[in-house]
């Protein structure tokens, strides 16, 4: 099954999802529907219905408990598996930043790509991936995280230089244009 926005945001409540969260996923889905419309444009089809359920519910475990040896997003996976939501859990597994790194679950569909993506370009605003990285290295991080921000880095750049080529835009044109594209439908970025 993939929800409906209004099913995924009834989940925020049910899972107690914090307002600065709930905001982050809407702006993530924001850019996700913009890009889709995008690719739709360039002939490339994409399943908006899914990649907007993956991006409403990618964070949906930010305030449940972990099970034992569980870390974000295991728990959200295990959480809409259990709701019949095997496709959007699928999704949702492959958007944590050390997916890229990992050939097992790294993203490979364009859903995928496009919601791993779209997640590191939006905090509590959108923003750019090179912004969202230099905030990160501001961070107190322990050594793995460092680690796995330092090899990310790379890679996600790679998966972003292949996006902006698609679409034959920069990432500054397509922020721009997001931001355009929200405010125009009354939503705040």
């Amino acid at each position: 099954m993939i929800p409906t926005p209004d099913e995924a945001r009834k989940l925020w409540v049910a899972h107690h999802l914090p307002e600065y969260k709930k905001r982050h996923s809407q702006l993530v889905a924001d850019l996700a529907e913009y890009f889709s419309r995008e690719f739709e444009e360039k002939g490339i089809p994409i399943r908006t219905d899914l990649l907007l359920a993956g991006a409403l519910l990618h964070d949906i475990d930010k305030n449940i408990p972990h099970k034992n040896g569980e870390v974000h997003p295991d728990t959200g996976v295990r959480i809409l598996r259990d709701a019949g939501m095997d496709e959007v859990a699928g999704l949702v597994a492959t958007h944590p930043l050390h997916a890229i790194l990992d050939p097992t679950i790294a993203p490979k569909s364009w859903e995928e790509k496009l919601l791993f993506l779209v997640d590191k370009m939006v905090k509590q605003e959108i923003i750019s991936v090179d912004e969202r990285f230099s905030s990160w290295q501001k961070e107190s991080l322990l050594k793995n995280e460092q680690e796995i921000l330092d090899k990310s880095y790379p890679e996600v750049k790679k998966l972003e230089d292949g996006i902006m080529t698609v679409l034959t835009k920069s990432p500054a044109d397509v922020i721009k244009s997001c931001k355009e594209s929200i405010m125009k439908k009354g939503g705040s970025v």
